[in-house]
């Protein structure tokens, strides 16, 4: 008896989702199941919270451990190749977490990363040197294997009719995470000294200034992996038992398709495909799309705190850690606000290309707000004017932050199967994570030289942010009017 057409599994060259031309109806919303999405959005609050507690007190840091020996131009450097290394360690092994979990399933993997945010912060906020911090990020990146997870899960849980509302409510956990971790940051960083009543009297914490603020976000990531074990359950059919992982003797008798199946193309859609399989244009320009606006976005994030931090003279604003931390968690709040009320509305009026093209546009007057508010406050100093400037350029990266969203429905679709969420994810993850090692190298160096050589009358890290959003751009333009 031959299979009914309509039931047909899908092959590895089939969209995970019909595009709106193709489709016969408009179908009704499917509620998101939102005990299991909640999971996700307590997830998400924990990974930005660990990456971002250490902006506000980084450049400080630096300067404390002293391996600049004074040099100011040096600490950009140095606070840049901190956040590159996470990410560059991440681009090694991200790809291989997410694609363990089309095998042994997400949550395993998911746990596993908690694991790792957990104990790399607190090794974290114990160093005393900098290879110590070194060790701590590159653990912390290696052992990361969440963020390309975390995406499959949401493709998962939703469809082509609830994608854009789920995507509008992820980054508002994860704007959560980016308000809490700056705040946690600028005001418990160095507790003695701003808290004598309180931990004036902790050896302890004069001996680690910084293992307050590392040691929250460490403790939240403990606690959500209590919260993830106990509650979430799996979102894909694993296809192998993870016993099998851990017992060398079905390890010898049962092949292990961890990474790499044989190569030969599969037509069944409940099995992950080769990787060469993701090598297709739809998945290409995807990726390409949520890889330049992470590289503008890293390299902004790097540099906007350490130019806060910059004294006047040298091109920056001139503030202190705890007024750093205030301005960076406000804008994760802004952030947080914009998203759930505005990303659904626009997608369904502008539609998804042209809401990526307008928010990576956003980027241009962002970075241009930097050395205009540098100017006014050599003039004036930091007056109200400037606070203003600063406002304006926060809400420009709320609007900007709307690219996310568009880029990670854009991945969903172009995986070649459901089985190959988590490939396509973990791929596209492993450029960003590429990018995002790029990004602030080139944009804190950039800096660096600014400050030093004056370089375009000091504005040479301006141009080369604002090179990187001509060429997101170019890649906006390759994008497909409908998914």
């Amino acid at each position: 008896m031959s299979p009914d057409p309509a039931s047909q599994q899908l092959d590895e060259e089939t969209p995970l989702l019909q595009s709106k031309g193709n489709a016969p109806a408009k179908k009704s919303q499917t509620p998101l199941l939102w005990r299991q999405f909640s999971m996700i959005l307590v997830l998400q609050i924990a990974e930005p919270m660990t990456s971002q507690v250490i902006s506000p007190f980084a450049p400080q840091l630096i300067r404390d451990i002293g391996i600049t020996h004074g040099d100011e131009a040096l600490v950009s450097f140095y606070v840049g190749l901190l956040h590159s290394l996470f990410f560059a360690t991440e681009a090694l092994t991200i790809f291989h977490w997410s694609r363990l979990s089309d095998y042994i399933g997400r949550k395993p993997v998911v746990l596993i990363g908690l694991f790792g945010l957990s104990l790399s912060m607190f090794c974290f906020g114990l160093s005393k040197t900098f290879w110590s911090l070194v060790i701590s990020r590159c653990l912390n990146g290696a052992l990361n294997g969440n963020i390309g997870v975390m995406k499959s899960m949401v493709a998962e849980m939703t469809d082509s009719t609830n994608m854009a509302r789920a995507w509008a409510f992820i980054p508002l956990a994860w704007s959560s995470g980016t308000t809490l971790g700056p705040l946690i940051g600028g005001q418990l960083a160095r507790p003695a000294d701003r808290f004598p009543n309180i931990f004036g009297g902790s050896e302890f914490l004069k001996k680690y200034p910084y293992f307050l603020p590392c040691a929250v976000p460490a403790t939240v990531s403990a606690l959500t992996w209590v919260v993830i074990f106990l509650y979430l359950k799996e979102t894909t059919t694993p296809q192998i038992n993870i016993s099998q992982l851990l017992s060398w003797k079905k390890r010898k008798t049962v092949p292990l398709p961890a990474l790499e199946p044989p190569p030969v193309l599969s037509s069944i859609s409940d099995k992950p495909v080769p990787i060469r399989a993701l090598f297709v244009r739809r998945v290409l320009i995807a990726t390409g799309s949520y890889a330049s606006i992470a590289l503008i976005d890293i390299a902004f994030r790097t540099v906007q705190p350490v130019f806060y931090a910059t004294p006047i003279s040298l091109g920056g604003l001139g503030l202190d850690t705890p007024t750093i931390g205030t301005i960076l968690a406000v804008q994760g709040i802004v952030n947080g606000v914009m998203q759930p009320l505005a990303f659904a509305r626009l997608h369904d009026i502008m539609g998804a290309k042209k809401l990526w093209l307008f928010a990576v546009t956003c980027a241009l007057p962002m970075i241009a707000l930097l050395p205009v508010s540098n100017t006014l406050a050599r003039s004036s100093g930091v007056v109200q004017s400037v606070w203003s400037l600063v406002a304006l350029q926060v809400a420009l990266m709320s609007c900007m932050n709307f690219a996310y969203g568009v880029s990670f429905m854009y991945i969903s679709v172009a995986s070649p199967n459901r089985a190959s969420v988590g490939a396509t994810n973990g791929f596209a993850q492993v450029i960003v994570s590429v990018m995002r090692a790029v990004g602030p190298a080139a944009a804190n160096s950039a800096f660096s030289i600014s400050i030093e050589r004056q370089y375009l009358g000091g504005n040479l890290v301006y141009c080369v942010m604002a090179g990187m959003v001509y060429v997101a751009m170019g890649v906006g333009v390759l994008l497909p009017r409908a998914m």
